[in-house]
């Protein structure tokens, strides 16, 4: 990680899914270039992430809107302000084609993927326009293009509409919205995983073909690193992307989703 020592210094910082994998690199950079950050995750190992980066926790279930809610409050009597807002829950379930998937599936994928980000622009809008300036970048996914997770690429699709039309709201209150779409990015076996692993040999292909597909869509024809998704993240949340708004960048080898 090459970090710009004081590119947020003074500034205040929410990160949520911090606990580990994407979002918890976006912490460390963002605690390495000065910024005092919240780390929101509903996973116990929040406390030990902030704890290593001298930062804060804030443990919170953003699949509802009183957990948002929660969680920005507190992020705000811990830190006074928010200048940015980094959503960055969410995550595929399982991996299958649509007609395997059970209503309740769909419905918990969409409540994973979508409804965090919907919830926590929501909680966090009135402090924004009171203050009249911050930056929200939302994680979305090239996957809105993708093979067996529809239910993802649905929710992430939402993700991509959310940026465009609240940046389009926001803009005359001096606010920017923003989102990237990762590709395919390697990470340390998860602490808390995101769901059952793949059981049976049909699964197995199934999410085989997910991997497959992810790197034959990239140019570069591989995955990315977690440094490499935390660095554009903290571009267009930083002053350098200070006219950029609505847009949703793809951080994925040349796979434009």
């Amino acid at each position: 990680m090459s970090a710009h020592a004081d590119r947020f210094a003074g500034k205040k910082a929410v990160v949520t899914g911090a606990a580990q994998g994407i979002g918890l690199a976006v912490a460390r950079r963002l605690a390495a270039e000065s910024a005092e950050t919240v780390l929101v995750d509903r996973a116990e190992p929040v406390r030990e992430a902030a704890n290593d980066l001298k930062a804060h926790a804030v443990l919170a279930d953003l699949e509802t809107y009183a957990g948002a809610q929660a969680a920005i409050t507190e992020a705000l009597a811990l830190l006074g302000r928010i200048d940015v807002l980094v959503n960055n829950v969410g995550g595929s379930i399982w991996f299958k084609p649509y007609e395997h998937y059970t209503p309740d599936e769909i419905q918990a994928e969409i409540q994973r993927s979508l409804f965090p980000t919907l919830w926590t622009c929501r909680a966090v809008l009135p402090h924004l326009i009171e203050q009249r300036a911050g930056t929200v970048v939302n994680v979305s996914s090239v996957a809105t293009r993708g093979i067996n997770r529809i239910p993802y690429a649905a929710a992430k699709g939402g993700i991509n509409a959310l940026t465009a039309s609240l940046a389009l709201e926001t803009a005359p209150y001096g606010i920017r919205v923003v989102a990237t779409a990762p590709g395919g990015t390697d990470a340390p076996r998860r602490r808390v995983a995101r769901g059952p692993a793949p059981g049976t040999d049909q699964e197995r292909t199934w999410s085989r073909q997910v991997v497959d597909q992810t790197v034959g869509s990239s140019l570069m024809k591989r995955y990315g690193s977690l440094d490499e998704q935390a660095a554009a993240i903290c571009f267009l949340a930083s002053d350098e992307a200070s006219y950029i708004t609505g847009t949703v960048l793809p951080v994925a080898g040349g796979d434009l989703g």
